[in-house]
């Protein structure tokens, strides 16, 4: 008797086929787990056609300046050596505060 195709089980003849399977799945968790990043920490910005600045850690000696204008995304380190000529250093002047009201409080070292 001549076995029917459409009943026969292909899953007994390729077993890497289950492999094929787990990439799919890990692929999808590895995006899903890249949006949820993004989202928790805030960072979607980057991602928008607006400019804008972060202030990483700000206070402390490591404290980054992060702006993006147009396409263009520059990194600032405030440090205390002024004899950088590239302009990517600087050092602390002041600290500025913001009220409730949203008036900024610029306070001199």
């Amino acid at each position: 008797m001549k076995e029917n195709p459409i009943l026969r089980n292909d899953e007994e003849d390729n077993p890497m086929g289950m492999l094929t399977n787990l990439f799919d799945v890990a692929m999808v968790f590895a995006v899903a787990l890249m949006v949820a990043l993004v989202s928790h920490f805030s960072i979607s910005e980057i991602f928008s056609k607006e400019d804008f600045t972060i202030v990483k850690n700000p206070g402390a000696e490591n404290m980054e300046i992060i702006t993006k204008e147009g396409s263009e995304i520059k990194k600032y380190t405030p440090t205390d050596d002024d004899s950088s000529s590239s302009g990517s250093k600087g050092r602390k002047v002041g600290t500025a505060y913001q009220l409730e009201n949203g008036e900024i409080i610029y306070i001199p070292e």
